[in-house]
């Protein structure tokens, strides 16, 4: 059976730090302790007093002053991985935490979940192939040497950096290793564990290179495992559940978190707030509980990307400068019709192709797999169609050869009504109108990922409102935006009633306006 030594990295609260100790070890797990040598040092003196008489705690035993994008970090890692080796020759894997991270599952469910595969679970993406790195320095990070610290050093940081560069002081990276980025947060077997230390005592020209390298604790592990553990036995992910806002910082988790992040299909959790006292005292309660089931959804970052992206309203895109003077063309018509329940949409589109010679075209700034003709590369992906929008737009006209199109959008799309609307083109808009059952909304929620056939129902109830308001906030948007050529059919209304608007909309006769209006099971679910 798995027994586990956690390597935590700690710097502050040292309240906290003595209940996490004595909570992961009360179930026989181990820990070591590395606390910042930067920190009060009363703090580290009552952390060492606390917990001096728990046979599974040890202490790092050289500190060092921690700073962010350094090397210290590793090496306080070091440190403590090296302590927890020599200690407790029984542990089975060694697992990375911080004094911000708390158990979302129980000891019993963590330890079976680590019998199930002989695997170490670190990210360990390609350095230079991946897209691990969204934005910033690539090369930069390992070709020069940064001594400095980025945050509290920064003029000399970046003064290095660029002598460096202009004197062309660059490195190679050593030839028989193959960099790799991930995550910082791994837990790995023992014997990975024990090939990792022999290495760094064999290479210390590789130890040598990472030490000046910018941020290492996100590659010097990854780089290791990656060449010295065959792959079939990485598992490339994390089992610390963790999440960034826009802004690059890690989200924080409260007190009314708790079902959430226990219906996530990880071990652990970063980072749980200070304040969140009842959240810390229920996951403390449930880590050495036994017999307990959990319901893995795993909804929880499509969550938080739902919630947080209707924070602000604004502008997605800014205009292009190849964009500001074109148009679709003056004599040209542009039929939008826009409604959440895209079944219902395609259904309407299939009986206006039957009814008419307008070509109608599905979701296709939505959804990827659009049917659309080639048009040289520019309809290929979403990205391309969104960023030229109205070129794909005039393509579209000129491949059908044509004056009038008929596209669906969905009511998010907001940005690209307000574009088309502007254009010099003739725009009109029928919005399709649906009833929305709770139903409908719970199976919505598991097609975009916000919840899973395992979410529990008291998760779904409290979800579900926010859905229904966030969909009928997109059509308030749209009303209140009084486009020009607005036009709406609803479901409940007659065909009759409908019928006037879809004339309007498609300019076409009454009679042949109903028959459309009197599609078989149109908002059928």
């Amino acid at each position: 059976m798995a027994k586990v030594a956690f390597i935590l990295l700690c710097h502050k609260d040292p309240a906290a730090i003595i209940r996490q100790a004595r909570s992961l070890t009360a179930v026989g797990d181990y820990i070591a302790i590395h606390f910042d040598r930067s920190a009060d040092p009363e703090d580290y003196r009552r952390i060492r007093e606390e917990l001096s008489e728990n046979p599974n705690v040890v202490f790092a035993k050289k500190r060092q002053r921690c700073g962010w994008g350094e090397w210290s970090l590793v090496a306080a890692t070091l440190e403590a991985l090296t302590a927890a080796v020599e200690a407790f020759p029984r542990a089975t894997h060694f697992y990375m935490l911080s004094g911000d991270c708390m158990a979302i599952k129980s000891a019993e469910y963590a330890h079976d979940f680590l019998d199930r595969r002989d695997v170490d679970y670190i990210e360990s993406f390609d350095y230079f192939e991946s897209d691990w790195i969204k934005t910033g320095w690539r090369e930069e990070r390992l070709i020069y040497r940064h001594w400095f610290n980025e945050r509290t050093q920064k003029r000399l940081f970046y003064a290095m950096f660029e002598l460096q560069k202009r004197l062309g002081l660059t490195r190679k990276i050593p030839a028989d290793i193959d960099v790799m980025i991930g995550s910082q947060w791994w837990c790995l077997r023992r014997r990975t564990v024990d090939w990792l230390l022999d290495f760094i005592r064999r290479r210390p020209d590789v130890v040598s290179f990472f030490r000046t390298t910018w941020i290492p604790d996100e590659t010097f592990f990854q780089t290791l495992v990656r060449h010295l553990v065959p792959e079939r036995e990485i598992e490339s992910r994390t089992l610390t559940f963790l999440m960034f806002t826009d802004y690059g910082m890690p989200v924080t988790f409260h007190n009314d978190h708790y079902d959430v992040l226990l219906s996530q299909d990880f071990l652990f959790a970063r980072k749980v707030s200070p304040e969140a006292h009842d959240l810390k005292r229920r996951l403390g309660v449930l880590y050495s509980s036994e017999g307990v089931r959990f319901e893995i959804s795993n909804e929880g970052r499509q969550l938080f990307d739902f919630l947080t992206a209707k924070g602000r309203i604004g502008r997605r895109f800014a205009p292009r400068f190849w964009e500001t003077e074109s148009t679709l063309g003056r004599e040209r018509e542009l039929l939008i019709v826009v409604c959440k329940k895209w079944h219902v949409a395609k259904r309407l589109l299939e009986r206006i192709r039957q009814m008419t010679n307008i070509p109608c075209i599905e979701y296709l700034f939505n959804e990827e797999n659009t049917a659309l003709p080639d048009l040289g590369g520019i309809q290929s992906t979403m990205v391309k169609r969104h960023r030229h929008r109205r070129a794909l737009m005039r393509m579209l006209y000129d491949y059908y050869e044509t004056e009038r199109m008929l596209v669906c959008l969905d009511p998010v799309s907001i940005d690209l009504l307000e574009d088309f609307c502007r254009d010099r083109a003739v725009t009109r808009i029928l919005e399709v109108d649906c009833h929305f059952s709770d139903d409908y909304l719970t199976g919505h929620a598991m097609r975009v990922g916000l919840a899973g056939d395992r979410t529990p129902p008291e998760t779904l109830a409290r979800l579900l409102p926010t859905v229904r308001n966030d969909i009928l906030h997109e059509s308030d948007r749209i009303r209140d935006a009084e486009f020009p050529n607005y036009l709406r059919i609803r479901e409940g209304e007659t065909p009759e009633a409908n019928a006037e608007a879809l004339a309007a909309f498609l300019s076409l006769g009454r009679d042949t306006a109903i028959d459309i209006a009197r599609t078989d099971f149109l908002f059928a679910d």
